[in-house]
């Protein structure tokens, strides 16, 4: 089975759990005797936000046929009421009656408890976890625009962690570094956090790292270290999440590294990188960096070009 078929066959089987788990298959939402069709038309309506049955179709994804059908349905049992629109003879408005709204005052009651039973299987963190997920889906899947504000920070707790884990998985996917790259990593990393004393940018006076969140989401990570000599600082362990490339996330991030070495006194700003790490090497170029030295090597699996760039601040 090829990778897309696989994730289509993960989709669906998703898909499958979720709704037999809030009970869609069943006869009738909740314990009532609406469907999920007509509980969604209730719930629009409840809202406020439509009244033209046209509007009402595009918001539910629905057809002339099934949305009349589902209408009809409604106004029989007194859920609601169906008029011609007063500006334009050949549009129909829709609106709940007192009825419409008790059912679905019900409903919104029904469900918020089964949800609630729902959440309260989980302990705290294991609903934090959910909701992110959730969060995450609606995101990568929405109609809504998602938030593209793009943040840069400190560290935080498990920050590290992050770090070495996305360095090690991405440089295995796209470049096939093997597991001594993510050692490497791990050992920057530590150094880092040890020099620092566990307190972000303010634990050493020369030495810094931030962390990009675009969205509330981590998508990228650099390092300003000490260098050979007191007057050097190396920008090390830049990273740019796919979700974050194109975004400017990578120029942000070298620009503040740019910047906090030369605010700390720093005369050149030095950075290690490998020749087929071409996205990098673009934004070094950009920011005035200027290749010094190349070296051929053999590390992490690969056969590889060491390059050497070098700014002075």
């Amino acid at each position: 089975m090829n990778d897309l078929a696989e994730r289509t066959a993960h989709l669906r089987a998703f898909n499958r759990f979720y709704t037999r788990l809030i009970g869609v298959l069943d006869e009738g939402l909740v314990g009532t005797p609406y469907s999920l069709g007509e509980s969604r038309v209730l719930y629009e309506l409840a809202r406020g936000r439509v009244r033209e049955v046209t509007e009402l179709r595009r918001r539910l994804g629905l057809d002339a046929g099934y949305a009349s059908r589902l209408l009809a349905r409604l106004e029989n049992r007194g859920l609601l009421v169906r008029e011609r629109s007063e500006t334009d003879a050949r549009r129909q408005t829709v609106e709940l009656t007192e009825a419409g709204r008790a059912a679905q005052a019900e409903l919104e009651q029904r469900t918020d408890t089964q949800i609630g039973d729902l959440l309260r299987t989980l302990d705290d963190h294991d609903q934090q976890r959910l909701l992110r997920a959730m969060g995450t889906i609606t995101g990568l899947l929405g109609e809504r625009p998602r938030d593209r504000t793009l943040m840069l920070r400190p560290p935080r707790p498990g920050d590290y962690g992050w770090v070495v884990h996305r360095h090690g998985e991405l440089y295995a996917r796209e470049y096939g570094f093997d597991a001594t790259f993510e050692a490497l990593v791990a050992g920057i990393v530590a150094d880092y956090a040890a020099a620092v004393g566990g307190e972000g940018t303010g634990g050493a006076a020369r030495q810094a790292a931030w962390i990009a969140e675009l969205g509330g989401e981590r998508v990228g990570s650099v390092f300003c270290m000490p260098g050979a000599d007191e007057h050097t600082a190396k920008l090390r362990l830049l990273l740019v999440e796919p979700a974050g490339r194109g975004s400017g996330v990578g120029r942000r991030l070298v620009a503040e590294c740019v910047e906090f070495a030369r605010s700390a006194g720093y005369s050149a700003l030095e950075l290690w990188t490998q020749r087929n790490l071409t996205a990098a090497r673009r934004i070094y170029t950009a920011a005035g960096f200027v290749l010094t030295s190349s070296t051929p090597h053999h590390s992490w699996g690969k056969d590889l070009v060491a390059e050497t760039w070098r700014l002075s601040l």
